[in-house]
């Protein structure tokens, strides 16, 4: 039996169901079911979504008997009709429209009023009596076909019907000030303006406008088909994450006229208010018109509820729409309508997008209708819903003519929210001007450890280099920090304190605003709003916490940090990372430079006594605030050299702080420098060679856990050496680390229980998990280090070459971002195996994550799967990682 590509609906059946998205994509399958369930549905057909892709694999061509199915299919529909397409006496006209299994709005092409050519317009002139009506559907059909299928701008054909109505219409009204509407335009206009749409047809593209309705529809067909390969529609599918689709189905559809008269008209509706969640039936409509025109803004819709005075009968009907689509989907549904001279008709209904506010409210509203159960509302929230929530926002009520006059430049959105502030651009300056009250953005070509103290002063920080895992991206998110990076059109100028984008000018001082969630950036200081959350947070997150078996931790620095954690749910510490507290004042980076510039031990050991009460009392802290939560803390990782200064001048000035001389001072961090650092003298090999350095560290920890204690703190320290490959390697430091630990609790006179254990971060220590973990208490994936080498791709770099591995109309080697949403084919098999092998070992051996992975849901998801004990995220993830390990656990319940 030969396979079916075409599937039929029309006269109360289909042949299609709503559970069929994958194949007729979201608009068949809504068709399908809304005509299943007694709806007033336009007849058509709906050609699958496997019909694109046979396309795009087999060198553009369709399946073999494809198109003599359409011809079949639209015979059905004639006989249905009782119309003929293009037919001089009564046409019948469709409607070409795109829809994927996944909502995409706005990126696939739709075509309107097929079917009208020379002869069958006069025909639906002669048939409804409404010269005008024919002659303004057939100027839209060429229009949409002409720059839709065949790829003329549009603009083209604007410039004649503007035309028309400023020389022609404007003189008839004698209208000399208020716009001239398309309405406006009387059926004599409209049929001059037929053949000069049909010349600019014929100029661009050297033929004539096609009059064979056939010839039409197949055109049509090809146009919908290839959007879905579009710039638009595959830059849509990534920035969303979505993957794995088989292409866009294709729904003919009968058309229905909206712009017949003034008891006709279209709208779309929204069957609960989609910015706020309450359960009132909201939407816009517009009298004699279609839909493009709603969509286009051209004219100024009237509010839903004026239907009820126009007309009440269409209104009760819509009413009762209303309420059998959402208690049919159980979800709040789009709708959109169109009234045919008195008669109602639904063309589209799908799940309406929703602000996150709303998405929260409508969850647990139908939840305590008893519409749906609390698993389906925690299954229908985003990681995007929750983040919205938190962030600051530019007021909403800006027009969006002064945001677009004050757009200076666009990068890669890498944190959400927005920042106003001024204009600042080394990590200094934004510490003294913030410690003045002022509010800053700090503006830098790229980040580094070294500006760690200036970012954490800023509002936000705006970066001319880096992807969404570059170092300023990183460590903002971790605080929930406004960022931008990968602004590639900013020229920096450190020197002269300037920053433009072509001949706009920026200097120190003056303000700007940065929009984390969309990318841009303002040249003007715009009004932020902070969004409160709605109480039904707090009960859709209690809800996660009762099912998810999957731990929550933070990873952070400070003990402010760590406070704000905990309020958003966190469960402990899974990454503390020490070397971001040697930045946090002068004192502390004078001493850990002093430590690296000196030849001695004796020397280093000094320095690093004046460290210790620094990171001791970090310590204090930090365990305070997690009062007995389990708080893993990373030992040194970043090689030395990313602790000093590199220019001469900063050197100069370090050599006269520490009374040294220049030359020394140089020569030293001249010898710090690796051709590949990421590879080089970090991690546990610097612990190798400086063990004094872990000495300290330790000392600091288990001085901290004692001194908690006699406070009656309850605490429960885990100290993780990075950078391990081998157990060897392992054992030698996590001796010295006991044989200090042990001295300390000696010294104080408390016991304390921890553990040490290890970062798998190098392949070679997955592919050894099995020795390590004969000697490690604990394993905890950094899968960002994890990722680089897997994949041999540097996460700061590989922005320049990554969108092509992603992107489809490319090599679309990667499904997503690895540095974003773990590998699981590569990286994924490695850690898989390196939990094998370890638990084989050591049975209750504790696992977690602790890379930039932790708070992506899919990579979440993966971790419940292979039956690790934590995740740890940055602060303001934590909500989403729990919401994400309660979607995990239900979707993959655990066996009891």
């Amino acid at each position: 039996m030969a396979k079916k590509y075409v599937y039929f609906f029309g006269g109360g059946k289909a042949e299609g169901k709503g559970d069929m998205k994958d194949l007729l994509g979201g608009k068949g399958a809504g068709l399908a079911e809304m005509t299943n369930i007694g709806l007033p549905v336009p007849a058509g057909f709906t050609i699958t979504t496997e019909v694109c892709d046979y396309y795009y694999k087999d060198t553009r061509k369709y399946p073999p008997g494809f198109h003599a199915e359409v011809d079949r299919n639209l015979k059905r529909l004639e006989r249905l009709a009782g119309k003929r397409l293009g037919d001089s006496e009564d046409p019948l006209l469709v409607s070409v429209r795109s829809g994927a299994a996944r909502s995409m709005p706005g990126m696939m092409e739709t075509i309107l009023n097929l079917g009208l050519n020379d002869r069958s317009v006069e025909g639906l002139a002669k048939k409804t009596s409404n010269r005008r009506f024919a002659m303004d559907a057939y100027r839209r059909f060429i229009v949409m076909y002409g720059s839709t299928a065949m790829g003329i701008p549009r603009t083209k054909f604007d410039y004649e019907f503007d035309d028309i109505k400023e020389r022609v219409t404007r003189t008839r009204l004698n209208n000399r000030t208020r716009p001239v509407l398309d309405t406006d335009v009387n059926e004599e206009e409209l049929a001059g303006l037929i053949p000069r749409l049909k010349a600019v047809y014929r100029e661009n593209t050297g033929k004539e406008f096609p009059q064979d309705p056939t010839e039409q529809l197949k055109g049509a067909i090809d146009a919908v088909i290839g959007s879905w390969m579009a710039e638009k529609a595959v830059t849509y599918r990534r920035v969303e994450k979505i993957s794995g689709l088989k292409g866009t189905a294709v729904n003919i559809v009968q058309m229905v006229f909206g712009n017949m008269g003034d008891n006709s008209g279209t709208g779309v509706c929204f069957t609960r208010e989609p910015n706020t969640g309450e359960n009132t039936f909201y939407g816009d409509l517009l009298m004699n018109a279609q839909g493009e025109d709603v969509v286009a803004g051209t004219r100024t819709p009237i509010h839903l509820s004026d239907l009820g005075r126009i007309m009440p009968r269409i209104y009760k009907q819509l009413k009762d729409v209303r309420i059998k689509l959402e208690k049919h989907y159980k979800e709040m549904q789009d709708i959109e309508f169109t009234i045919e001279d008195g008669k109602l008709y639904i063309l589209q209904c799908r799940t309406g997008k929703r602000s996150p506010h709303a998405a929260f409210k409508m969850a647990v509203d139908m939840v305590r209708e008893k519409l749906i159960t609390k698993k389906d509302a925690l299954l229908r929230l985003t990681d995007k819903d929750i983040e919205g929530l938190f962030y600051p926002v530019i007021d909403p009520n800006i027009p969006q003519d002064d945001l677009k006059k004050n757009l200076f430049a666009s990068g890669i959105a890498a944190v959400p929210g927005a920042a106003s502030g001024h204009v600042v651009f080394n990590a200094k300056d934004a510490e003294d001007w913030a410690a003045g009250g002022k509010s800053v953005v700090l503006v830098r070509k790229e980040t580094s450890p070294e500006d760690v103290g200036g970012m954490h002063a800023a509002r936000g920080i705006l970066t001319a280099t880096g992807g969404k895992t570059s170092h300023a991206a990183v460590v903002a998110r971790g605080w929930g920090k406004c960022c931008i990076v990968g602004c590639e059109d900013l020229l920096i100028d450190y020197a002269n304190k300037t920053v433009s984008v072509g001949r706009t000018l920026i200097k120190e001082g003056e303000e700007i605003t940065i929009n984390g969630s969309t990318g841009e950036v303002f040249r003007t200081a715009l009004p932020l709003k902070k969004p409160e959350l709605p109480a039904a947070y707090n009960t859709l997150m209690k809800w996660a916490d009762e099912l998810r078996t999957l731990k929550v931790r933070t990873n952070v620095d400070t003990p402010y940090d760590a406070e704000n954690a905990i309020r958003l749910g966190a469960e402990g510490i899974g990454l503390c990372r020490t070397e971001h507290m040697f930045f946090d004042t002068d004192e502390r980076r004078i001493a850990i430079q002093k430590m690296i510039i000196a030849e001695d031990e004796e020397t280093r050991k000094k320095s690093l006594d004046q460290l210790l009460p620094f990171q001791r009392k970090d310590f204090v802290g930090i365990l305070r605030a997690m009062n007995n939560k389990a708080v893993t803390i990373r030992l040194i990782d970043p090689p030395l050299h990313e602790f000093v200064p590199h220019s001469e001048n900063d050197q100069k000035h370090l050599a006269q702080r520490l009374e040294l001389p220049f030359h020394h001072v140089k020569r030293r961090i001249d010898r710090l420098h690796e051709a590949n650092p990421m590879l080089g003298h970090r991690g546990s090999r610097l612990l190798i060679t400086y063990p004094e350095i872990l000495d300290m560290q330790v000392r600091a920890i288990m001085e901290a856990a004692c001194e908690c204690r006699k406070k009656n703190i309850k605490v429960s320290p885990e100290i993780m050496l990075p950078l391990i490959i081998d157990a060897k390697e392992f054992k030698v430091l996590a001796d010295r680390a006991r044989s200090v630990a042990d001295a300390v609790m000696k010294e104080m006179g408390v016991k304390i229980s921890y553990l040490i254990g290890t970062m798998i971060e190098v392949p070679r220590a997955a592919l050894l998990a099995d020795q390590i973990a004969g000697v490690a208490e604990f394993f905890s994936f950094g899968t960002n280090d994890l990722t680089q080498m897997t994949l041999g791709m540097s996460r700061d770099d590989a922005g320049r070459f990554l969108p092509d591995y992603v992107d489809e109309k490319k090599a679309g080697v990667l499904s997503s971002d690895p540095f974003q949403s773990l590998d699981r084919d590569g990286v994924g098999l490695l850690i898989k195996m390196a939990i094998e092998k370890g638990r084989k070992v050591k049975k209750d051996l504790k696992v977690g994550i602790c890379g930039e992975h932790g708070g992506d849901p899919s990579s979440v998801e993966f971790c419940h799967i292979n039956n690790f004990d934590y995740v740890s995220c940055s602060p303001f993830r934590v909500p989403i990682a729990r919401l994400a390990a309660a979607q995990a656990a239900i979707r993959f319940p655990k066996k009891k």
